[in-house]
């Protein structure tokens, strides 16, 4: 558990740690000379049991309210500390509105300097504490009084404090990726580089890759240790230092408000869209364009606040807005922040990420607006559930997890859950079953009424088609969802159109029987078929008369020309493009080269590289210099390709 102070400057912040821990947080040799803290300091007090609580003390002067913010970001508990002689000061104030903004909600109201008043006035202090933090997220909290000098109510403060930590909420380690925020950085002889900061979610071992983010410089951690003490494996909740080793590390180069993470989720934003309420003291509404700081993690940057034009967020008053930095940042859905004032001088509002990737242009308002509600609802189970009803042209589920940090075995888990089927594989969408059904029925409808308004037609063109049935889809979702259709026998593909299965536009009895001639010739070595003149010869044909009958053929999608006298069964053709993908499979880097494509289609050198060419033109290889690579899957140039169980 990570607790912090909060409070004025001189109500005994530090001492009640040192009190508590034994441990002095003020490191900074002007510190030591001003009798202040500056920066943030940290300690660790271990339980009898063998738990530890981990304390970081932050600065109570209004100086240092930027150093402040990034202490609490990543807390669970909260002292906050009011001293009995004083009473509640302009810093207890902007404390209490900052946790009340970060949605600290764990935490005890401490009356220290017990000891130099009478009793009546700690009971004064206590009832104005208890007047100031009525209405916030510390109403509930427990208030006791202590000194750190005599030692009175130190006992009571560790019990409570111990109680606390057998009750907190876990944070997420399991199913979510490594995210730690950096709040210092220094280097340590004989060890080299060091970050120190709160795990927000997911593990890290010894021997990790991971990622400084914005920056994008990769490292690996060389060794790790919790609370003083090195360990091999670290979660999330904890206070962690990780020694870093990497080609491109320059320490100089990392600074608070990095996040140190797991490459899946390096992801550096300019906008987020936010739930942002302005405090109740500010004298103005925020309007449109403010500027502001943003403090997120440990990160202080700045930005402004975009509304509708139309729009302002009056005093006391929440509402959705983005916020456009001067420079990327790391965040994640459901993130807490603070915003202070263009100058830095006082907090003025605060909230919570709904969405951190933003579409880059602004789609319709009333779409966006119901969008960002369903973003805005829970849990991530509950946010799908409310964003599937207006998904019309599904999820993009590798956004989905980026926006809330979800591992790859979480998400399937929730998919699962929720029922939804995925489509795709390199471009994911998730979708409810009945959407799905009533898009492949609107597919197989608008294919029928083609057919009905010209019969002589052998089909359809995809990109019409996806056009005419009204659906917005990706390519390779459109294709997931037509091989759905054909699985289940409801369309048929062919020389990229569709039909209904059974339909020939083009059927004459003449065709027919010469067709049963001629395909028997096609079939004998399908992977390398005679040319249309041996075949007119074999059969005494006139040549003419075969091309159009191929022609026709080749128009229904049951051929495929490669040059003007040869022609593949498609089905030949699938068989060879799967030679391609097994052939790629089985080269180094995934590259190769006609002689090897040659050997494992069992076919003639000029006639590989004839087949590639046609392969090159159809978007399923690419030529790299002599050799080539797969382009696509094969199943997504020829749907017909996938298996039924696949």
């Amino acid at each position: 558990m990570i607790v912090a102070t909060a409070g004025h400057i001189d109500h005994g912040k530090t001492l009640l740690v040192h009190r508590l821990t034994g441990i002095d947080t003020d490191r900074l040799p002007e510190e030591k000379r001003r009798g202040i803290s500056i920066d943030i300091g940290f300690a660790h007090l271990r339980l009898p049991g063998g738990d530890t609580i981990g304390f970081i003390d932050v600065p109570g002067h209004e100086r240092f309210v930027r150093n402040m913010l990034a202490g609490v970001s990543g807390i669970d508990f909260v002292l906050l500390v009011v001293a009995a002689d004083d009473g509640v000061m302009p810093q207890t104030r902007e404390h209490l509105a900052i946790l009340d903004l970060l949605g600290v909600r764990d935490g005890l109201l401490v009356i220290t300097k017990s000891d130099r008043v009478p009793a009546a006035r700690v009971d004064a202090v206590i009832a104005e504490v208890r007047a100031l933090v009525d209405g916030t997220v510390l109403q509930d909290a427990p208030a006791l009084a202590v000194s750190a000098l005599t030692g009175d109510g130190i006992d009571d403060l560790r019990t409570r404090l111990t109680v606390a930590l057998a009750a907190r909420h876990q944070r997420a380690a399991e199913g979510r990726f490594f995210r730690l925020a950096i709040d210092r950085c220094f280097t340590v002889a004989g060890s080299g580089t060091v970050v120190t900061g709160t795990i927000f979610a997911g593990s890290v071992d010894v021997g990790d890759a991971l990622c400084l983010s914005p920056s994008g410089t990769m490292v690996r951690v060389r060794g790790l240790q919790v609370q003083g003490r090195s360990v091999d494996q670290a979660r999330a909740g904890a206070r962690c230092a990780v020694n870093l080793t990497g080609a491109e590390l320059e320490k100089d180069a990392i600074g608070r408000g990095e996040w140190l993470l797991d490459p899946a989720i390096h992801a550096p934003t300019l906008r987020i869209d936010v739930h942002l309420r302005a405090l109740a003291t500010e004298l103005h509404s925020l309007r449109h364009w403010t500027p502001v700081h943003l403090h997120l993690g440990t990160v202080d940057v700045t930005g402004r606040i975009s509304t509708r034009r139309d729009l302002s967020i009056a005093p006391g008053a929440a509402e959705i807005a983005q916020i456009i930095l001067d420079q990327p940042v790391g965040a994640i859905a459901g993130d807490r922040f603070i915003v202070r004032d263009f100058s830095a001088q006082r907090t003025i509002g605060g909230g919570h990420v709904i969405d951190p990737f933003p579409p880059p242009r602004r789609r319709r308002i009333a779409e966006r607006q119901r969008e960002l509600a369903a973003l805005d609802s829970g849990t991530p189970a509950e946010v799908l559930a409310a964003l599937l009803p207006d998904a019309s042209s599904g999820i993009d589920l590798a956004l989905f997890e980026r926006r809330f940090n979800l591992t790859p075995a979480a998400a399937k888990a929730l998919y699962q859950g929720a029922g939804l089927q995925v489509l795709g594989r390199e471009l994911r969408r998730g979708f409810e079953p009945a959407r799905l059904a009533a898009m492949r029925e609107a597919l197989v409808a608008e294919v029928r009424s083609f057919h009905a308004k010209s019969p002589q037609a052998t089909g359809i063109e995809l990109a019409l088609l996806q056009k005419n049935a009204g659906l917005a889809l990706p390519d390779e979702i459109l294709q997931a969802v037509l091989r759905d259709a054909v699985q289940a026998r409801a369309l048929e593909l062919a020389g990229g159109l569709a039909r209904v299965p059974g339909f020939d536009a083009a059927a004459n009895s003449a065709d027919e029987a010469l067709w049963k001639r001629v395909r028997p010739l096609l079939s004998k070595t399908p992977s390398a078929p005679p040319q249309v003149r041996e075949i007119a010869a074999t059969l005494k044909l006139d040549e003419k008369a075969l091309q159009a009958m191929l022609q026709r053929r080749i128009k229904r999608g049951e051929l495929v020309r490669l040059d003007p006298q040869r022609v593949y069964l498609r089905s030949a053709i699938v068989a060879l493009a799967l030679v391609v993908e097994q052939t790629a499979k089985a080269t180094p880097g995934g590259q190769f080269n006609a002689a090897q494509y040659r050997d494992q289609a069992g076919v003639g050198r000029s006639l590989a590289i004839q087949i590639l060419e046609h392969f090159d033109s159809a978007g399923l290889t690419l030529r790299v210099g002599d050799a080539r690579k797969l382009r696509r899957k094969v199943s997504d140039v020829y749907p017909e390709a996938i298996r039924p169980d696949a």
